[in-house]
């Protein structure tokens, strides 16, 4: 339950639109090289930390207390991420529940919410783009007006100063998800651990199935070989490995305290080793083969229209929700693929978000006992939680909301909060002791890359993604929306709102112990249970090692 649990989570339903941004095999090297370097290393030091220290993501850091304000802050990015997650679910069980006729309802312009323009992609060719208009942008679609005006009513706001009301349909799909969350983790990981058996297992079957069915699809070919073609000019474009490197941080998941929860339940002597390397290198072969999946679909929609693979090739919401039904509606039996794909995006999703609530309520729970005495009560009130400021996602110009916490409340300060877990574990508690840690629980030590990665190469890694990411960062858009300036100093606001709580505890923790300046550092960076240590003098942190200990 454990593996298959970790494995739901690091899976995300919408985890390949970098790929679709960057459709050439090029793509694949960086990416391989930041799972060895960077992606397994921390996925490792995560599980091995949960499972030793048997605590959430706050509580952990009894190994360093003054790192205390780093759980506490990616347990603020997973609720930020909840608010926003849950609603990309309620559009899946909405176009599930859609998709229940025997036309699907994105097939065609005569509908109450299509417009004048809409375009019938029977009658589409690439004349009707023109000034170079990429498919994928094109919004004339009876798929893409479903989505927009259909399901988003995007048409009735003028931008995110203009939201409106809830739309009650959406309210009632998320409604529907948040109350299946809920009764999946009220009584923690003896009701998710059973869920997961369905949850983790369907998608890898709907996943088969699509596959085998897209590669007989007319154009596949194209599309898979656009895919696997390596472009080795590509490699000079700096783009090309931020993406890389975003891509692999986030599709394993490593950062917001889920891995360490679920890890905190594991028997003490389990070989996290083991789960670390199987559990990355299946999430990442997940990824590549569903990249045949997807591609054979765009190869497919290029064919039809007969334009370009990357004229079709999009990312966000716009592939699951816009351009992979619009395909679907073109095979035999649309109805039943249409189903079975959105099952998936559905198990896929809940899967996901259980993670971020565990994560939440285990990191919580484990630091405030009054909390883990009313567990039922403490889910109920994060669920409802959810639910309630989730309600600003699905009004008319709600994904403009959600597009802002998407960017802003799990980017850079996701990024910042893992580079200081790295220095926490590495440097302060030391590489050393979380070896001897690792020791007592498998009865071996992390070889010498494992501790290399640890001390100096991950850390590396993500402060060079965290500078790249703010050096890259333009003003926020969606589409031909550009977002007002106000909107994205609440964004930054945010994402500081979480960052700012690790240097926050850090004062706070220096300041609310006693002693000299020496006592209180040494009382700051000393492991709880070493505390009686500090009183004698004996601070091993103070220590200066041999030069090279390190690599014996």
């Amino acid at each position: 339950q454990y593996l298959l649990k970790v494995c739901c989570f690091s899976r995300q339903p919408c985890q390949y639109n970098i790929l679709t941004r960057n459709n050439h095999g090029a793509f694949l090297i960086p990416y391989i090289l930041f799972l060895i370097i960077a992606g397994m290393p921390l996925f490792y030091m995560e599980l091995a930390l949960g499972q030793y220290n048997r605590e959430g993501a706050a509580t952990v850091w009894k190994i360093c207390p003054v790192f205390k304000g780093v759980g506490y802050a990616v347990i603020l990015i997973a609720l930020y991420v909840g608010f926003y997650y849950n609603v990309i679910i309620a559009w899946s069980l909405y176009y599930l529940f859609s998709s229940f006729t025997f036309e699907l309802p994105w097939t065609n312009c005569h509908n109450s919410w299509n417009s004048p323009n809409c375009t019938d992609p029977k009658l589409f060719n690439a004349s009707v783009l023109g000034n170079g208009t990429k498919y994928s942008k094109y919004k004339l679609t009876p798929a893409a007006e479903f989505y927009e005006r259909g399901v988003l009513h995007l048409h009735e706001s003028r931008g995110i100063h203009d939201l409106g009301l809830p739309r009650w349909q959406l309210s009632l799909c998320l409604l529907v998800v948040v109350i299946i969350l809920f009764f999946s983790l009220w009584k923690g990981v003896k009701t998710s651990g059973k869920v997961v058996w369905i949850t983790a297992t369907l998608p890898y079957v709907v996943l088969f199935v699509l596959l085998i069915h897209g590669i007989t699809l007319p154009g596949a070919y194209n599309g898979i070989n656009a895919y696997l073609h390596i472009d080795f000019r590509r490699l000079k474009e700096a783009t090309v490995w931020i993406d890389a490197a975003t891509q692999i941080f986030y599709s394993l998941g490593a950062g917001f305290g889920v891995l360490i929860a679920f890890a905190s339940y594991n028997k003490f002597d389990n070989n996290c080793y083991r789960d670390a390397l199987l559990t990355s290198t299946i999430n990442c072969v997940t990824s590549f083969i569903s990249g045949f999946a997807i591609f054979s679909i765009l190869g497919y929609m290029a064919h039809e229209h007969k334009v370009k693979i990357e004229d079709v090739a999009t990312e966000g919401a716009g592939l699951v929700f816009i351009l992979y039904p619009e395909a679907i509606s073109t095979l035999s039996g649309s109805t039943f693929w249409a189903v079975v794909f959105f099952i998936m995006l559905l198990t896929l999703g809940i899967d996901s978000s259980m993670g971020g609530m565990e994560a939440v309520i285990t990191g919580l729970a484990d630091d405030f006992h009054l909390l883990k005495q009313h567990r039922k009560l403490f889910t109920f009130g994060v669920s409802f939680g959810t639910f309630l400021l989730a309600l600003f996602c699905i009004t008319n110009g709600g994904i403009y909301v959600l597009t802002l916490l998407d960017t802003f409340a799990a980017g850079t300060s996701i990024l910042f909060a893992v580079l200081m877990e790295a220095i926490g574990v590495s440097w302060f508690y030391g590489v050393d002791r979380f070896s001897e840690d690792i020791q007592q629980m498998m009865g071996f030590k992390p070889g010498l890359y494992w501790r290399l990665c640890w001390k100096f190469v991950s850390p590396a890694f993500l402060l060079f993604v965290v500078i790249v990411s703010i050096i890259n960062f333009k003003p926020l858009t969606y589409d031909d929306y550009t977002f007002p300036l106000w909107a994205n100093r609440i964004g930054w606001g945010i994402a500081l709102s979480s960052m700012i709580l690790v240097p926050a505890y850090i004062i706070y923790k220096f300041m609310n112990v006693r002693g000299t300046f020496k006592e209180r550092l040494a009382y700051c960076i000393t492991p709880e249970n070493e505390h009686q240590l500090v009183a004698q003098g004996n601070v091993r942190q103070f220590k200066v090692c041999a030069p090279f200990t390190f690599f014996s």
